[in-house]
């Protein structure tokens, strides 16, 4: 299994692209620029098979029906970020991109607990609220791909009209109990590791101020 990640879209959302063992890909998120994803699968002479979505807000499902258009690729998102798919509005559009929009009309939703098996690969849909109600990680052998939850050394935001604070330290406490360790591709930003985030990020602690006592 091979991993790429290219930021795409207004906000450089990290879409993440793997690699099966048989010339298929699975992409974690699509931010905008399909062209430039399509000519990077192109060069790796990739197929796209499947679109696994961590949350429904404009910068992270901007490509996807563009993508829709030139490849047969499954998507996927938690059901209850379903509704963000197609509206313009709850996806954050209108405040993003200045109401651009292209709705994604076919998808299968998922929940907790759900696998996603592609060729030879097996993602786990953790739901993981906070930023947005459907927001999820996936688990695939020692990688966890969280979206907007986990940062590096940080979290998603919760201000957005259905996140929730209380719910983000929940769900970031729960991935700090995985058992095993992990490589971490965030949303944004830089990539990390569980371990380090277990001991660096103040959201994982039981007492986030331990660090300035």
């Amino acid at each position: 299994m091979t991993i790429h990640k290219l930021p795409l879209g207004l906000l450089s959302a990290n879409c993440y692209i793997i690699e099966t063992d048989y010339n298929n890909a699975v992409a974690v998120d699509i931010g905008g620029e399909w062209d430039k994803l399509s000519v990077f699968l192109a060069e790796h002479s990739l197929n796209l098979k499947a679109i696994l979505v961590t949350h429904g807000h404009y910068d992270h499902i901007d490509g996807i029906a563009a993508a829709q258009g030139d490849t047969s690729a499954e998507v996927y998102v938690h059901e209850e970020d379903a509704s963000k798919m197609t509206s313009r509005r709850e996806s954050l559009a209108e405040y993003i991109s200045g109401g651009e929009f292209q709705p994604v009309e076919k998808f299968s939703t998922v929940k907790n607990g759900d696998i996603i098996k592609i060729d030879d690969i097996d993602f786990e849909v953790i739901h993981t609220p906070g930023h947005t109600k459907g927001g999820v990680c996936y688990k695939c052998e020692n990688c966890l791909f969280t979206g907007d939850t986990l940062f590096r050394m940080s979290i998603g935001r919760t201000d957005f009209p259905d996140g929730d604070i209380i719910e983000m330290r929940n769900s970031v406490k729960a991935l700090g109990k995985l058992e095993g360790e992990f490589d971490v591709y965030p949303g944004h930003g830089e990539n990390s590791t569980l371990d380090f985030e277990r001991k660096n990020n103040p959201y994982m602690k039981e007492d986030p101020y331990e660090d300035f006592i």
